[in-house]
């Protein structure tokens, strides 16, 4: 299995006094529909969930928390904002001698 999608979501706690070391899980998926559907599952019950590609796989997305519901609702990874990008190089692109 070539798994591509990972969505990260919080553990409910279960009001112990004992504290996790680590309050969320990661599941991770083949398809970004199938991540898209798990994460709708853990978004509808109230959870904190935030998705993305696991590296190397290209291009590389990053879904934050605050985008999750606009990532199910489109059915489609939402598109960089302005500035999300690398910046372009300050250095001249040809070599001198």
């Amino acid at each position: 299995m070539n798994h591509t999608w990972y969505v990260t979501f919080e553990v409910p706690r279960s009001g112990t006094t004992v504290q996790r070391r680590s309050p969320r899980l990661t599941k991770t998926f083949e398809t970004e529909a199938e991540a898209r559907d798990f994460a709708r599952t853990k978004f509808d019950s109230g959870l904190v969930v935030t998705a993305g590609t696991i590296i190397p796989h290209l291009p590389r997305r990053a879904i934050p928390s605050e985008e999750i519901p606009i990532w199910l609702e489109s059915g489609h990874t939402p598109e960089p904002k302005d500035g999300d990008n690398a910046p372009e190089p300050r250095w001249p692109t040809t070599k001198t001698d």
